[in-house]
């Protein structure tokens, strides 16, 4: 047999008329006509299976077996109202803070500027920041471990949604004693790069994934070294160890400097989007909205 849960309001409608003692000031009370209050009670009669009122031109009283329902009521609108102000708690908890995880170039390079805007904007706000790389990114996403992350990853895994948030552009660079140095702008052929034993990052990040996807279907060779984070691999490639391909993000400063060159590589396509990552197809809302929001408009303005 189904059983139906009772109405909140009904039960609260009932609890009034026992304590007024009318219908009529009770109707009112609740901000409704008696006639409506007197359908809804002979609604939960009806569901409840038992008779809850004796009406009289005098007033409405409660029944034993409606004083017996009454006390329970009592119990159960108390208890509603504990959810009710344990879910506002947890609102107010949420609308306050926001875990955010971004792969490493992300929190290295663009994750401050986002952050100093959102704290602009929301200086209430507490952000808990993880920085992992686009593949771990994805797995917090999905677990539910954060509330959004960002990723270099072109695609985001079956049942995330991913939003464009910024343009990066990777980069073939060397150190300025390599033999690629001398090139003077000529660009580089896409097999002598894929032939070429490379400094790479760790597989899962996004910088690595977007290299293997652009080589895919050539030979290439075995790494020269594989690191896990964009400082090691730059390190690596200025002492001479191999060249590299990373994000301009990150090498900006060196190519400015003149510590590591950039090497162009004939028709080979390195820019990649950067999105923002989160749970199931929904909208975003509340800070984590704001700070996807405020990432899109960075783009937008450089």
């Amino acid at each position: 047999m189904t059983v139906r849960w009772p109405d909140l309001d009904s039960l609260e409608l009932l609890l009034l008329v026992a304590e007024q003692g009318s219908l009529g000031k009770a109707a009112k009370l609740h901000g409704i006509t008696q006639a409506s209050a007197s359908r809804r009670l002979d609604t939960l009669e009806r569901e409840l299976g038992v008779p809850l009122l004796h009406r009289s031109t005098t007033g409405s009283r409660l029944t034993p077996q409606g004083q017996v329902v009454i006390d329970w009521a009592r119990a159960t609108l108390a208890a509603a109202g504990d959810l009710l102000e344990g879910v506002q708690a947890l609102r107010r908890r949420r609308d306050v803070s926001v875990r955010v995880a971004a792969s490493m170039t992300i929190a290295e390079y663009l994750m401050p500027g986002w952050l100093v805007a959102l704290r602009r904007a929301l200086p209430e706000v507490e952000v808990g920041l993880r920085v992992v790389n686009s593949n771990v990114v994805c797995q917090m996403v999905q677990e539910g471990e954060i509330d959004v992350g960002f990723v270099e990853s072109p695609s985001v895994p079956q049942g995330l949604t991913g939003y464009h948030v910024a343009q990066d552009r990777l980069v073939v660079v060397v150190a300025p004693r390599h033999p690629w140095a001398a090139r003077r702008g000529a660009p580089l052929e896409v097999a002598d790069l894929a032939s070429t034993p490379l400094v790479v990052r760790e597989p899962g990040s996004g910088t690595r994934y977007t290299l293997d996807r652009v080589l895919a279907g050539w030979e290439v060779a075995a790494p020269a070294l594989e690191l896990s984070s964009n400082a090691a691999v730059k390190v690596a490639v200025e002492t001479g160890v191999a060249p590299a391909v990373l994000s301009v993000l990150a090498v900006a400063a060196e190519l400015r400097e003149g510590r590591l060159i950039e090497v162009p590589v004939r028709g080979l396509d390195l820019r990649r989007a950067l999105s923002a990552v989160w749970r199931g197809r929904t909208r975003l809302a509340g800070p984590a909205a704001e700070l996807v929001r405020l990432a899109a408009t960075s783009r937008a303005e450089s």
